[in-house]
């Protein structure tokens, strides 16, 4: 098996979270690096940007992943504030693609959904079980960081050719199953 690292990142003005991962195996992955860009000492837009287009490349240039898992902008009340969050994502991206790794964007709800079970688990339930996932010993002061390792780790579930059966349960096929008891009927192989 050739060696799949996941860079995962929650894009911000004010804080980037991200987190990379490496494949240990088809079940499991290895946590490489996890952490935040803060930016909330420039005052200016456009050097914020530069910033993280400037970081995202060394992360790139720092662990060779091949995808780019990225939380995608949730529709907010303030559009401001969504026009500064899509041009942050718009600039990570534009980073990973100048280095040629693949995108893939998932929604927050997705992401918690893949992390926890709950499309609407709180950042603080993200975080408690990426840190047992990966035995964090000391978990960073800001969530911003699991939720860039959680993006990665969504889409290391996504590309799961063979789901592990404890792993939590996100689709089957092309519908989702509604209960535990669904899920076993449907797929009574995976079930031990």
């Amino acid at each position: 098996m050739s060696e799949r690292i996941i860079l995962g990142i929650d894009p911000g003005t004010t804080i980037m979270g991200y987190g990379l991962i490496r494949e240990q195996s088809i079940r499991k992955a290895e946590l490489l690096a996890l952490g935040v860009l803060e930016l909330h000492k420039y005052d200016d837009h456009y050097t914020k940007l530069k910033v993280i287009f400037n970081r995202v490349i060394g992360l790139i240039d720092q662990f060779h992943p091949a995808e780019l898992a990225v939380e995608a902008p949730f529709y907010g009340k303030n559009v401001q504030s969504m026009l500064k969050l899509g041009r942050a994502q718009g600039t990570a991206i534009a980073a990973a693609l100048s280095r040629s790794l693949d995108i893939y964007e998932y929604a927050p709800r997705k992401i918690k959904l893949a992390i926890t079970g709950q499309g609407n688990a709180s950042k603080e339930q993200v975080a408690a079980l990426l840190q047992r996932m990966f035995a964090i010993s000391e978990m960073p002061a800001d969530l911003d960081a699991t939720d860039g390792l959680a993006a990665a780790v969504c889409h290391f579930y996504q590309k799961d050719k063979s789901p592990d059966p404890d792993a939590p349960i996100t689709s089957v096929g092309d519908s989702k199953a509604k209960s535990w008891k669904e899920f076993i009927n449907n797929n009574p192989k995976r079930v031990k």
